[in-house]
């Protein structure tokens, strides 16, 4: 239970640090936003869990697939603040699209002979 509290601590911090600089400092938060911190991290607690080769490739092999669709979320969501929708729908837009993208690439992967 400990090492599950460690884990989240960490995370959240470095989520919180992100987000505190991009508050002064938009695009340098940005940047540390955009870091696979969280794959990094993911891959290091899953290392410490099960120190797997085969594991460890196709976690990382499918987290390359995964990142794919969620970058139009980092498109969509500048072009309509700046259209002036608000926030929430704008969050919300992107997010659905996301998901969207998300379930299309499950389901066109196999098809393509991609392991996610």
């Amino acid at each position: 239970m400990l090492y599950l509290v460690i884990k989240a601590g960490i995370s959240g911090i470095l989520i919180a640090a992100a987000s505190t600089l991009a508050k002064r400092y938009p695009g340098f938060g940005a940047l540390v936003a955009s870091l696979p911190l969280v794959s990094v991290l993911g891959m290091i607690w899953l290392w410490g869990e099960k120190p797997d080769p085969a594991t460890m490739a196709a976690h990382a092999g499918a987290t390359f697939w995964y990142v794919l669709p969620s970058l139009p979320m980092f498109l969509l969501i500048p072009a309509l603040l700046r259209q002036g929708v608000g926030f929430w729908w704008t969050l919300a837009a992107g997010c659905a699209v996301t998901v969207a993208l998300y379930a299309g690439l499950t389901m066109a992967a196999p098809r393509l002979g991609i392991r996610l």
